[in-house]
């Protein structure tokens, strides 16, 4: 629901109210006293309210781009594993310190 400003015609009062979109304007100020006439201001529109524990720009990918992500990972990890394993037994190990006799 949104917040409407307001603004009594008699006493120049500016007060919001939280109101539905399907309720009718206020017409009285809400002052005991004044009891004017109120106006319904232009809004500014409103702001976000972010909740929860945060917002991520991944939070809303699509299946496609989710799926072709995992694809990905799922390659590259396999592809590492080899790699690494090369490594292991490569040619450019470093001779040990006892052959400089």
């Amino acid at each position: 629901m949104p917040t409407y400003d307001y603004e009594c015609q008699k006493c120049g009062h500016r007060f919001e109210q939280f109101q539905s979109i399907t309720a009718d304007p206020l017409k009285r100020c809400p002052r005991p006293k004044c009891r004017g006439k109120v106006k319904r201001l232009l809004g500014t529109g409103a702001g976000i309210i972010f909740k929860g524990s945060g917002f991520y720009l991944t939070d809303y990918r699509s299946k496609s781009y989710v799926e072709g992500s995992k694809k990905e990972k799922s390659e590259s990890s396999s592809s590492d594993g080899a790699k690494k394993s090369d490594a292991k037994t490569g040619s450019d190990s470093k001779p040990s310190g006892d052959a400089k006799k």
